[in-house]
């Protein structure tokens, strides 16, 4: 689910640092460039590892302060493909699920990939719609307040869009597609017996 990567960039070093480092600046700036935003094709950035290498120094033309390229790791959020994972319910309809981690949102589970049989039903009483697993011997609510466990079934970057309609959901630049269709799957709760 974390997986350390190696990046590097391109910084700047001002010549009136505050009583810092260099090295304490260039993690600074790195966070601020990279923590809680997609790297595509690659995940989440969480956090800034560490610094490996800090090379350069040179004053470009045009420039008043030294150009440093700096190597780090960073820890990066990209579940693997099969991977089980527990989150939380944050929204449904009969579109399918959409579930949090707390620091990630977009992991989407298709009605497709529910518990089969599985229909979406209105609740009145709630006033939402909830998703039903009819199961041979009884019919299971998805409670949106419980944990469920899902398998990743892929991780998507989509291209980033040129024109974006009115009144539709913000982007998501990265997206995890997971199924709760399987034994073990599904709100905790289920198979407590089991477990």
């Amino acid at each position: 689910m974390f997986v350390l990567s190696l990046l590097s960039h391109k910084l700047r070093l001002p010549l009136d640092l505050p009583n810092l480092s260099p090295e304490v600046y260039f993690r600074r700036q790195l966070e601020m460039l990279f923590v809680d935003k997609v790297i595509s094709k690659l995940g989440l950035c969480v956090s800034v590892y560490d610094l490996r290498k800090i090379e350069g120094g040179f004053i470009e033309v045009g420039q008043g302060w030294p150009s440093y390229e700096v190597e780090f790791r960073v820890i990066i959020f990209c579940p693997f493909v099969g991977e089980v994972i527990s989150a939380k319910i944050k929204h449904q309809d009969e579109t399918g699920l959409v579930l949090t981690l707390g620091f990630f949102d977009d992991i989407h589970i298709p009605a497709a990939y529910m518990q089969q049989p599985s229909t979406c039903k209105f609740d009145p009483v709630r006033k939402q719609n909830l998703w039903v697993w009819l199961s041979k011997h009884e019919e299971f609510v998805i409670d949106g307040s419980e944990e469920i466990r899902f398998q990743v079934q892929s991780v998507n970057f989509p291209p980033l869009p040129l024109q974006v309609p009115e009144n539709s959901q913000p982007f998501a630049p990265m997206v995890v597609i997971g199924s709760i269709c399987g034994e073990g799957l599904g709100l905790l709760s289920w198979w407590d017996d089991d477990y």
